[in-house]
C-alpha cells in the first residue's frame, strides 16, 4: 500500500518547471503556482494549502508560507531572506491598482487607461508577519522586524523593530537573541 501524501514528491517538484529549487522543499498540492520558470526556491521551505503565488518569487531557506498566504510577485518581484515567515492568510502584492478614481482599474481594461503602483517587495532574514496582514508595493520589511496580525504595510519597516496597525507603525525594538539560536542551529544541521 502507497502512502498518500498532500506535498509534491522530489520528482514532481523537479519536474514543475520552477527556476530553482533546492532540496527538503514541501508544497502543497492544493497550492496554486503561476509563473513557475520565474522562482527561485531555497531548502527547507514549506508552502501550504491554498496558497496563490505567481509571478518572480525569489525564497531563501527555512521559510514557512502558511495556509492561504497570497504572493503576487508579477514584474518586480518579492524576494524573502533566510528564516522568514507568512502567517495564514498574509496577502503580498508587488503591484496595486490607483484608487484615486483618476484612472480606470482592474486587468480587463488597457493599460493606456490605468495607473499601477509597482514595486518589489523584500521581505528579510529573520522576519514573520502576522496572520492577515497585507503588505503594498515598494516596501522593504527589515532584517529581524516582525508585523503583527492583521497590519496594513504602505512603507518600509526598520530592522529588529515589532510593527501593528492601520499603517503598520514601529511599536518598540525586537530581540536580537534569535541570531544566537541561528547559529546553534545551523552548527547542528
Amino acid at each position: 500500500m502507497s502512502s498518500l501524501s498532500s506535498y509534491y514528491t522530489d520528482l514532481e517538484l523537479k519536474n514543475i518547471g520552477f527556476k530553482s529549487v533546492g532540496q527538503n522543499v514541501l508544497i502543497s498540492k492544493k497550492a496554486s503556482i503561476y509563473g513557475v520558470e520565474k522562482m527561485e526556491i531555497g531548502s527547507n521551505v514549506r508552502i501550504d494549502d491554498f496558497c496563490f503565488l505567481s509571478g518572480n518569487i525569489k525564497l531563501g531557506n527555512y521559510i514557512l508560507i502558511s495556509v492561504g498566504c497570497i504572493l503576487y510577485g508579477s514584474v518586480d518581484g518579492i524576494l524573502m531572506e533566510d528564516f522568514s515567515t507568512l502567517a495564514p492568510r498574509v496577502t503580498i502584492h508587488v503591484d496595486s491598482d490607483d484608487y484615486s478614481g483618476n484612472s480606470l482599474t482592474n486587468p480587463m481594461v488597457d493599460m493606456e487607461y490605468r495607473y499601477m503602483k509597482n514595486g518589489a517587495v523584500k521581505v528579510r532574514k529573520h522576519v514573520i508577519i502576522g496572520s492577515s496582514s497585507v503588505v503594498l508595493p515598494n516596501v522593504e520589511i527589515g532584517e529581524g522586524s516582525s508585523v503583527g496580525a492583521m497590519s496594513l504595510v504602505i512603507s518600509s519597516i526598520k530592522p529588529w523593530t515589532i510593527n501593528a496597525g492601520v499603517p503598520a507603525k514601529g511599536l518598540k525594538e525586537r530581540s536580537k537573541e534569535l541570531l544566537k539560536l541561528e547559529k546553534e542551529f545551523l552548527k547542528n544541521q
